[in-house]
């Protein structure tokens, strides 16, 4: 995401600096300035403050201190108050829920004794999560209905290794959407609308814009969306993931302070992408239109494709209305988020189609001949 930011950056005449533990990184590989160092070195991170104009970040698993120390030598924004809620699922759902937002019922979880309280109220299944650092279901065990006994529930604690956590309910939705969306300095709102998506082994795998919901559901996410970025004082971007229940209610899963996996598609299918959003909103600039093109979907390319050689990418851009993102990563590994495929077409039903045929097009068909 990073890297996406810093192409839009460039484009609009930026220089680009760009902090992380790693060197050589995607983000590193466009900007002016890489700077290699820890995120606990806060030295470094108030240095690399000191000659930059405006930090923003990609993920949000920053610690607080580093963003502190940021703040003390350049704006943060979104700022480090929203990076602390957000960060933290027990401090976001705190949050949502003295804010009156809807969320999935839950209870915090701080010890086995604490959990099998928290079974005892919400029943199984449920999801057990730790509070902090979760990403593509990491940190995450679902516990079903024989695992309410508490010598289950004490493998499921030890499986998150006894972290502070919190036990969602199961919650049998009818799909997942999410709505990204941007607040500036003068609180001028702008979002994508909704966008639906579905997941593999906890991961995204697919978005589509607009979302299959009906237009009064689409509208109810897009009010909430823009009440948690008010609430939260935002300035940038960032997403809220919702799970739309059978009746059509809606509760909010989780909010990330940034561009969104769900949102790459607005870079070829919007006049503004969420990436040049997000720089407009940090820089103080007026918000860009969020108008599409066309109606889109998008595919994630995961590690998993290069199992067998380098994918048939001439297959897939064979496609017409096909876009392809590679994120400048050189290790492949399962699981591990490469690319992403988009398509566009006046029909969203199309797109769809036609991008998960795209993607599987990409694997090579090799038939072997035994003599």
């Amino acid at each position: 995401m990073g890297r996406m930011f810093a192409i839009s950056a460039r484009r609009m005449g930026y220089r680009v600096h760009t902090f992380s533990p790693d060197q050589d990184t995607p983000t590193g590989q466009v900007a002016d300035v890489e700077v290699m160092a820890s995120y606990d070195d806060l030295d470094a991170v108030s240095d690399f403050a000191r000659h930059v104009r405006v930090v923003t970040f990609e993920f949000e698993n920053v610690p607080a201190p580093t963003a502190e120390a940021a703040t003390k030598c350049a704006p943060v924004r979104p700022s480090g108050s929203v990076l602390h809620t957000t960060q933290q699922r027990i401090r976001e759902k705190s949050f949502l829920t003295k804010a009156g937002l809807p969320t999935t019922p839950y209870r915090e979880v701080r010890t086995l004794e604490g959990l099998n309280r928290a079974i005892a109220d919400l029943g199984c299944p449920a999801i057990l999560k730790t509070a902090a650092f979760g990403y593509d279901g990491k940190g995450q065990v679902r516990l079903g209905p024989e695992d309410a006994a508490p010598d289950r529930a004490a493998e499921a604690w030890a499986t998150i290794g006894k972290e502070e956590a919190v036990l969602e309910a199961f919650i049998d939705f009818d799909r997942e959407i999410s709505v990204v969306a941007a607040r500036g300095e003068d609180g001028e709102f702008v979002h994508y609308g909704a966008i639906e998506n579905q997941h593999s082994r906890h991961i995204l795998d697919v978005s589509i814009a607009p979302a299959r919901v009906e237009p009064r559901v689409a509208q109810e996410a897009v009010d909430l969306a823009r009440c948690v970025l008010e609430e939260l004082d935002v300035v940038g971007v960032l997403c809220v993931e919702f799970f739309v229940a059978r009746d059509g209610s809606l509760m909010i899963n989780e909010c990330a302070p940034r561009p969104h996996n769900s949102g790459h598609l607005t870079v070829d299918a919007c006049i503004t992408s969420q990436f040049e959003q997000q720089l407009r909103a940090v820089c103080g600039l007026p918000l860009g239109s969020t108008e599409m093109h066309r109606p889109a979907a998008m595919v994630n390319l995961l590690g998993d494709l290069w199992a067998n050689g380098e994918p048939d990418w001439p297959a897939a851009l064979a496609f017409p209305g096909v876009k392809l993102h590679l994120y400048g990563k050189m290790e492949p590994r399962p699981g591990r988020k490469m690319g992403h495929l988009t398509a566009l077409n006046h029909d969203p039903e199309e797109a769809y189609r036609t991008v998960l045929a795209a993607r599987d097009s990409l694997v090579r068909r090799r038939t072997t001949i035994g003599l």
